[in-house]
Formats: C-alpha cells, sequence, structure tokens
C-alpha cells in the first residue's frame, strides 16, 4: 500500500483562514479607530481637506495650511502599527492561497512593503519626523497598489479566485491612479477634483486596497480548509 497527500475542490490551507482573519481584524480595527479619533477632535475635521495623517498629530496648531488638533492621536498611531503589523502576518500565511507562481512572492512581498510603511507612519508622526513620515506614506500606498495588480495576474486560472481577479486589478489601478494625482498635488482643478481636495485624493489611494484587503479576506475564509494529511491509496499487487 502506498500513501500520497491529496486534497479535493477549491480548499484552502488552514493557515489562510488565520492570514485572512488577521487581514480582516486589522483593517477593521484601523477604520473604526479613525472615526473615533476623528470625532474626537476640537476643531471640525474635514475629509477633504485635512490629511489621514492629521488625525496621529501630536500637536495643536498650524500645520502646513490648515490648522490639526488630534486629542486622540495616540489611538491613530498605534491601531495604524497594529494593522501594519497584522497585514504583514497575514501576507506571511497567505502564499498557498495562490498558484505557485514568482507574482505570488511579488505580490505578497509588496503587501509586506505595505504594511511596513504603515508601521513607519505611525511610528514617525508627520509633525514629529516628515521625510520618515511621507516616504513610509509612499511605501504604504505604493506598496498596496502596485500589490493588487501583481496579485490579480497570480490569481490567473485557480478558481478558487473566479470574480474577483478583475475587481483586484480595477482597485490597483483605481489606487495607483490616485497616487499619482496626490503625489502630483493634482487635486486643485476645477470640476469633480476640487471638491475631493487632498484628503478626498489621498482617501482614493488608500480605500481600495483596503478595502480589498477585508472583501478577500472573507472571502477566503469562506472557502472551506484542510490540513495535510496523508490518504492511503490502494494499488494493484
Amino acid at each position: 500500500m502506498a500513501v500520497n497527500p491529496e486534497r479535493y475542490g477549491p480548499l484552502v490551507h488552514r493557515r489562510v483562514h488565520h492570514g485572512a482573519l488577521l487581514w480582516v481584524v486589522g483593517v477593521l480595527q484601523f477604520v473604526v479607530a479613525m472615526i473615533v479619533v476623528q470625532l474626537a477632535w476640537t476643531t471640525p475635521y474635514s475629509l477633504a481637506q485635512n490629511y489621514i495623517s492629521d488625525l496621529g498629530n501630536t500637536a495643536c496648531g498650524e500645520f502646513g495650511s490648515h490648522y490639526v488638533c488630534s486629542p486622540w492621536h495616540l489611538l491613530f498611531n498605534v491601531s495604524i502599527v497594529v494593522m501594519g503589523l497584522l497585514l504583514i502576518a497575514g501576507a506571511l500565511l497567505l502564499p498557498s492561497a495562490f498558484p505557485t507562481r514568482s507574482s505570488r512572492t511579488v505580490g505578497l512581498g509588496l503587501l509586506v512593503v505595505a504594511g511596513l510603511g504603515s508601521i513607519g507612519v505611525g511610528l514617525s508622526p508627520e509633525n514629529v519626523n516628515l521625510t520618515v513620515h511621507s516616504l513610509s506614506a509612499l511605501l504604504a500606498f505604493g506598496g498596496g497598489a502596485l500589490a493588487l495588480l501583481v496579485l490579480g495576474v497570480a490569481m490567473f486560472r485557480d478558481t478558487r479566485w473566479d470574480g474577483f481577479r478583475s475587481y483586484t486589478v480595477i482597485s490597483g489601478l483605481v489606487s495607483l491612479v490616485a497616487l499619482l494625482l496626490f503625489v502630483a498635488h493634482a487635486y486643485g482643478w476645477g470640476g469633480l477634483w476640487a471638491s475631493w481636495g487632498p484628503g478626498g485624493i489621498e482617501r482614493l489611494v488608500a480605500a481600495p486596497p483596503l478595502l480589498w484587503a477585508v472583501v478577500a479576506g472573507i472571502h477566503l475564509l469562506r472557502i472551506r480548509s484542510f490540513a495535510p494529511r496523508l490518504l492511503p491509496k490502494l494499488t494493484n499487487p
């Protein structure tokens, strides 16, 4: 009697469920923290004019061209560091959710870069070290957008990702285009873009990868899991 490992149907390893859960928890706790910190502001917080990082600014006063005062800045900074750690841990647990190819390694590696960028943003608030903060934000934004584009390729011919390939690539494209507009300060045009403001464009950069992490995480959690085991296989004598 010979033995060989077998599994049936579009399943995922149990560690994929663990990684997917880390993604969902990491993003959701960050979104909740942002809302709570916004509500704690002593002055009106504008989603269009205020940067996301204003929530983590540790001092009250003029910063750039606007007034910033975020009493609960510590919550924001801790939350974004936690999200970065959970995104990295999740990416390290998820390789088997994709076919074995180089695009899988590159895509998940870019998510690790995005997680490191998020950690840097939290550890270096904009008013403490703007250079490190800006570079960290660029890693977080750029890594997230590029990761989705590459993972869209990694999903090719994998039935577990049916219906998600186009969504993944489109999300990456939207985030990347918004990032280019944000870096070019192209949010002062007339018409549609003028109403978005710098904060609105920045959120258009961040939202697609974060939403994708939650949606993809829930999708993976719904796929049945398997644990490696050796099943007996009958052979002819």
